[in-house]
C-alpha cells in the first residue's frame, strides 16, 4: 500500500510512522523544505517519545521518504491522508485556506480509485461541503463514483502519540457506504487500533467536536465553582474529589487557564456553525468565555488581596501549555504576560523545556525567582514541584498565584508568603 500524509507536523509524522511500521510505504508532504530534509535523512525533528526510533528503522528500510510536491505524491499513492491545520479567522471561524491549497494540490495528481481521508478536526460538514469541491474541480473526477472520500478525526496528544495512535479508537465516517468501508478496511490494517465506523463525514467530524465541548465545558464550570468556593472559604479541590466518589459526577480540574491546540480552537467550530444554522450555542459559547478569562480573574484576585502590580516584577512558571511538553500553542502564559504588562508588571518567565533564545522569539522575558516579587505558576511540570518556599522568601518573594493548585498553602503561608489557588481562598479573602 502506498500512503501519501500531507502534513508533517507533531501529528501527521508520528501517523506516517505507524502506518509504516504496519507495512505501508509513506511519503510525507510538506511545504517546509527543511522538515523534509530531515526526514529523509532519518533525523526527528521532534520531542515524542519513540518516534527517533521508529523514524530511524522505517528510514533504514526505505518505508517512508518526504517530498514538498503534494500533487506528484498523490500520483503514486493508493491512499492519501490529509492532516495539516485549520486556524481561526479573526471573526473565530474555522480558516478553510490550508486544507482548500492541500485538496487542490492532492486533486492535481489524485488518480482514480484512490482513497482522501481527511484527520484534521473540521466543522460539521466542512469536508463535504468546502474540501471536496477542491479535489473534483482540479482532478476532474467525481467524489463516490471515480474517488473515495472519508473522515477520521486525529485523536492523539502531544507526547503520548505512538502510544495512543495503536490503542485509540478510530472514527471513520464516509462520503458513501463505499468510501466508508475502504476507509474501515485501511485503517484496520495500517493502524492497529480498533475502528469505529459511525457512518457520515459529518458523524465522524461531529464525534472530534464533541469531545473537545465537553472538555472545554466541563472545565469551565469547574472554575466557575471555583471561583465561588474561593470566595465561600471552601477548599474546591477537596470537595471535587468528594462530588467524584458517587459515579454521578465526572468534574475536571480548574486551572489558570486552557491551552493547547485543541480546546481553545474546535469549540468555535460548532459554535459558529450553530450560530448560521439559527441555533445559539450559549452554554458552549459561556464556556469558551469563562476560560479564557481565567488568566485575567485570577491576577484580579491577586490584586485584590494583595496589592497593584504597576512595577512590580512578577515571574511566570512555564510557557508549555500542560506539563513536560514543549508545545506553547494558546499557552496561558500568554495571556498572563499581555495582562501582567496592562497592570504594569515586569514580567519574566522561565520553563525547563525551552532555552532564553526560545523564549525572547515568542517574545517573553527570560528570568529567574531570585528577582521577583510575585511568583505565577502556569504549568505544574515536574522541576517545579517541590520549591523551597523559605529560599523564595529570602530573596524577597511575597506572593505565590498557584495556577495550577500543586502546591501545599500551608506550607507556602509558614513560609511568609501570601498564597492564592485556583477555589482555594488566601488570607485575605478570609478576612
Amino acid at each position: 500500500m502506498k500512503v501519501t500524509v500531507v502534513g508533517g507536523g507533531r501529528m501527521g509524522l508520528p501517523l506516517a510512522c505507524i502506518l509504516g511500521k504496519h507495512g505501508a510505504s509513506v511519503t510525507v508532504c510538506d511545504i517546509n523544505p527543511e522538515l523534509v530534509r530531515n526526514i529523509n535523512a532519518g533525523n526527528c525533528p521532534y520531542e515524542e517519545p519513540g518516534l527517533p526510533e521508529l523514524m530511524a528503522e522505517l528510514h533504514e528500510t526505505g518505508r517512508l521518504k518526504a517530498h514538498t510536491d503534494t500533487a506528484k505524491a498523490a500520483s503514486e499513492s493508493d491512499v492519501i491522508i490529509v492532516i495539516v491545520p485549520a486556524h481561526l479567522t479573526p471573526a473565530r471561524d474555522i480558516d478553510f485556506s490550508i486544507l482548500q491549497i492541500a485538496s487542490a494540490e492532492i486533486g492535481k495528481g489524485l488518480r482514480p480509485d484512490a482513497l482522501v481521508i481527511y484527520e484534521t478536526t473540521m466543522a460539521v460538514g466542512g469536508t463535504r461541503r468546502s474540501l471536496i469541491p477542491y479535489l473534483e474541480n482540479h482532478s476532474g473526477l467525481k467524489a463516490g463514483e471515480d474517488f473515495y472520500v472519508a473522515y477520521s478525526p486525529e485523536r492523539v496528544k502531544a507526547n503520548l502519540v505512538l502510544a495512543r495512535l495503536e490503542t485509540t479508537p478510530k472514527v471513520v465516517g464516509g462520503f458513501d457506504a463505499a468510501s466508508c468501508a475502504r476507509a474501515v478496511a485501511f485503517y484496520s490494517q495500517y493502524l492497529g487500533a480498533p475502528v469505529d465506523d459511525v457512518g457520515t463525514i459529518e458523524a465522524a467530524e461531529m464525534t472530534k467536536l464533541l469531545g473537545m465541548l465537553y472538555r472545554d465545558v466541563n472545565i469551565a464550570f469547574s472554575n466557575e465553582l471555583a471561583a465561588f468556593c474561593e470566595k465561600a472559604g471552601v477548599d474546591f479541590e477537596r470537595v471535587r474529589m468528594a462530588a467524584n466518589t458517587d459515579g454521578e459526577a465526572n468534574l475536571l480540574l480548574p486551572g489558570i487557564g486552557v491551552g493547547g491546540h485543541c480546546v481553545p480552537v474546535y469549540p468555535y467550530f460548532l459554535t459558529r456553525e450553530s450560530r448560521r444554522l439559527g441555533l445559539p450555542q450559549l452554554l458552549s459559547e459561556a464556556a469558551r468565555e469563562i476560560n479564557d478569562h481565567q488568566p485575567a480573574r485570577q491576577l484580579e484576585r491577586l490584586v485584590a488581596s494583595w496589592k497593584s502590580l504597576k512595577g512590580e516584577r512578577v515571574h511566570i512558571l512555564g510557557l508549555g501549555f500542560r506539563p513536560e511538553v514543549k508545545v506553547d500553542t494558546f499557552s496561558p502564559a500568554y495571556a498572563l504576560r499581555d495582562e501582567l504588562v496592562r497592570l504594569g508588571a515586569l514580567v519574566t518567565i522561565e520553563d525547563p523545556n525551552y532555552t532564553d533564545e526560545e523564549l525572547r522569539k515568542v517574545a517573553f522575558v527570560p528570568g529567574t525567582i531570585e528577582t521577583a516579587r510575585v511568583v505565577v505558576l502556569c504549568t505544574a511540570h515536574k522541576k517545579f514541584a517541590d520549591p523551597d518556599f523559605k529560599a523564595w522568601r529570602k530573596v524577597g518573594v511575597e506572593v505565590i498565584l498557584d495556577g495550577r493548585n500543586l502546591w501545599n498553602q500551608d506550607e507556602v503561608e509558614s513560609a511568609g508568603m501570601l498564597y492564592l489557588g485556583v477555589g482555594r481562598s488566601s488570607r485575605a479573602e478570609r478576612r
